[in-house]
């Protein structure tokens, strides 16, 4: 552990380690304990807001804590599923919420200050919260960049003063010295290391996280654009960002500095290998002619707005991702910059209340809205009636159900919690979390699912179970039958019913049996029937 705490240290601290080692295992401790309860609190809701009040008042280093909650999720096997599941959502929630004070003190800075790789690190950071993403570590592999255009750029005029700044200090005013350095970033970037635009996969939210792009060197115009920048500033060609409709430009002065005339500038395409263009040709690149306006500079701001829209739009875009996670965590990026913004506000709301979650949080950006737009009291009265509703249902319920499998009304429920299983019409590999005598969804979803087509109709038990491809769905039993070749299921929401992967079926958790006291034991009857004459 100690590689990963060491940068919390400096050589000329005077540390008492017996103290640190106590904190740590302290810390250890105070980790255990909470994540250890957030299976018993939050099993039948999602997280609330203030599920996290422990974290936010925590006695000890959040380092500290951090890291005995990476120990939790780096355990080996495929044990302690419950424990990483909360964990993950925990370590989620705390870097969440400092990069987000970071965001909030880089915009706070002069727009001088503003480095736009160091925005692009922010929003990657924001949406990859577990992954190991440093602005340090970004701008190295960067430098890596500037240093090989360097060596081109020796080859051609050794005497080129980018050769002697190291940091790029010094801007170069002589608009062929320029170009050479442009010349050699074009040949570094797309011929020797290939970097290119992602045509073939444009929708991929990874083309627009600056350490995927450095990783598998294709992006978005944004994104390459950001890269192309910020490596011409180190070699002192100050290049500026364009938010051109459709597809994000650079632009290169070639007249008088601060020229205010779009024609005193060539105009450069990243995603198009470095291209350089005139006025009329950006406009031939997007199909149609725009104003003046759009070849006007724009601040850094400005463009993680535009980034950060991007990946809003994915986010709407998503079928598969049934948590919504990175509509919002656009939003939340987006409404850091623009917390006034009633459109943004709005979506956030109707999509908490879609999803049935911070119901308590609803109502306070619906509050913030109706302040902000009176105009807006419809929506807003319709969402704050349904939300009230809600949080009184939730009240009102009792104890969690629980099914017994000795109960006459469950005779016909042939499959249990835990077990394997494949989707005879759709071919899907999935795990039984939950089950029902009979189907127990309305009406309108029973005509929409074509239920009464099967043989057995809606009057047979159905399954909740979680599939492969992260999904949750609700299967007939008559659709359902034992997997042959019992396989992990890779779904977000795994550790939330099971504790354990035995290699041929899941434990259920402590939660989980509880409501499904009797199922556990059938499944390991089951297992041991179907797989014990060496099939598996």
């Amino acid at each position: 552990r100690w590689p990963s705490l060491l940068k919390y240290y400096s050589h000329t601290d005077g540390i008492s380690w017996l103290e640190e080692y106590k904190a740590r295992h302290d810390a250890g401790l105070e980790a255990q304990r909470i994540v250890a309860s957030f299976s018993k609190r939050f099993f039948s809701e999602h997280v609330p807001c203030d599920g996290f009040s422990d974290i936010e008042t925590l006695g000890c280093p959040s380092h500290f804590f951090e890291d005995e909650l990476m120990c939790i999720l780096n355990m080996e096997g495929r044990k302690g599923l419950t424990w990483k599941y909360y964990a993950k959502k925990i370590l989620y929630f705390l870097r969440q919420q400092n990069i987000l004070k970071n965001l909030k003190e880089y915009l706070q800075r002069p727009t001088d200050q503003q480095s736009f790789l160091e925005g692009a690190v922010l929003i990657d950071q924001y949406c990859n919260p577990l992954s190991d993403i440093c602005l340090k570590s970004v701008q190295a592999q960067v430098d890596d960049i500037t240093d090989k255009v360097r060596e081109v750029l020796r080859s051609k005029n050794p005497r080129h003063p980018s050769l002697a700044s190291k940091a790029g200090e010094v801007l170069i005013p002589e608009v062929e010295l320029q170009r050479q350095v442009l010349d050699a970033m074009n040949c570094v970037l797309y011929e020797q290391l290939k970097y290119k635009g992602n045509e073939l996969d444009y929708y991929n939210s990874l083309n627009s996280y600056i350490h995927q792009v450095l990783i598998r060197r294709t992006g978005i115009p944004i994104s390459l654009s950001v890269l192309y920048l910020t490596i011409a500033r180190q070699l002192g060609v100050r290049l500026e960002p364009v938010n051109f409709p459709s597809h994000f430009l650079l632009r290169w002065c070639q007249g008088k500095k601060g020229s205010t005339d779009i024609f005193d500038y060539t105009y450069i395409d990243a995603f198009g290998k470095g291209k350089q263009l005139t006025v009329k040709e950006c406009e031939y690149l997007i199909g149609h002619h725009v104003t003046e306006e759009f070849y006007g500079v724009v601040t850094s701001k400005e463009v993680l707005q535009r980034m950060v829209g991007n990946l809003l739009n994915l986010g709407k875009r998503e079928s598969t991702d049934q948590s919504y996670q990175l509509l919002r965590n656009s939003l939340d990026l987006y409404l850091a910059m623009y917390p006034d913004n009633v459109q943004h506000l709005m979506l956030q709301a109707r999509l908490y209340f879609h999803l049935g979650i911070w119901p308590e949080k609803v109502l306070d950006i619906l509050q913030h809205i109706q302040a902000l737009d009176p105009s807006q009291h419809g929506a807003v009265g319709y969402l704050v009636q349904h939300t009230l509703e809600h949080i009184e249902r939730r009240k009102e319920e009792v104890g969690p159900e629980v099914k017994h499998r000795s109960d006459e009304k469950h005779k016909e429920v042939c499959f249990s919690i835990g077990l394997i299983m494949k989707h005879k019409r759709y071919g899907y590999n999935c795990v039984i979390y939950g089950w029902d005598p009979a189907c127990m969804m309305g009406h309108e979803w029973i005509r929409n699912m074509n239920v009464h087509s099967l043989p057995n109709g809606p009057h047979q038990p159905f399954y909740n179970v979680l599939v492969e491809d992260g999904s949750c769905r609700y299967a007939a039993q008559e659709n359902l039958e034992y997997n042959s070749e019992p396989r992990e299921i890779p779904h977000p929401d795994i550790g939330r019913y099971f504790s354990e992967f035995t290699g041929l079926h899941y434990v259920a958790n402590t939660e989980l049996e509880i409501r499904y006291p009797e199922d556990m034991e059938l499944t390991r009857a089951t297992v041991q029937k179907i797989y014990s004459s060496g099939k598996e």
